[in-house]
């Protein structure tokens, strides 16, 4: 009986552990390339999210925008806003966000909860800034942003192409 127990419990840890990495885990989606070089400076400012891939983050939520800014240090402020629809009330977190490689490859984490950071890697960025594709670590986060409200159409199939090559469910985007 205690062996059996001692199987649980190992397996029921190698879960949870196998969770928390996933989720914690400050890698890039198998096949995907940071953009480099990325400016850091140039992508300060607001963004505004018009797709992304479902998450329970950000669950009845629209009109998503993030404001990143710098604090020093080689460090970012990211202020995200949103309409909770369904509670009929907007809702605020302010995160740090810092580089993961050299601060020229467009791979990051972001932190809203203390110490635990969460992968926000750059895939692909139009020549002006104006345009972006990110994820997570994984292919389960997934965003389009804008500088503007909309994405020109001939962006939008490029950045949906490159997803889907590298293995994104680009069928389930929600655009917001």
């Amino acid at each position: 009986m205690k062996k059996e127990r001692w199987l649980l419990a190992t397996l029921a840890g190698a879960g949870v552990g196998a969770i928390v990495y996933s989720l914690l885990s400050r890698d890039f989606p198998a096949g995907a390339v940071p953009v480099k070089p990325f400016d850091m400076n140039r992508y300060l400012g607001k963004w505004y999210e018009i797709a992304r891939l479902p998450n329970a983050i950000e669950k009845n939520l629209k009109n998503l925008t993030e404001e990143y800014s710098a604090i020093g240090d080689n460090r970012f402020k990211v202020v995200t806003k949103a309409y909770n629809f369904k509670k009929g009330k907007w809702k605020k977190a302010t995160g740090v966000m810092r580089f993961v490689q050299p601060d020229d490859v467009g791979m990051l984490e972001v932190s809203y909860f203390g110490p635990f950071y969460f992968s926000y890697n750059i895939l692909a960025i139009d020549a002006d800034y104006h345009y972006a594709l990110v994820s997570g670590s994984g292919l389960d986060y997934l965003w389009i942003l804008s500088r503007e409200m909309t994405v020109p159409d001939e962006i939008k199939s490029q950045f949906l192409s490159m997803a889907w090559k590298i293995g994104f469910k680009v069928e389930e985007l929600e655009w917001v």
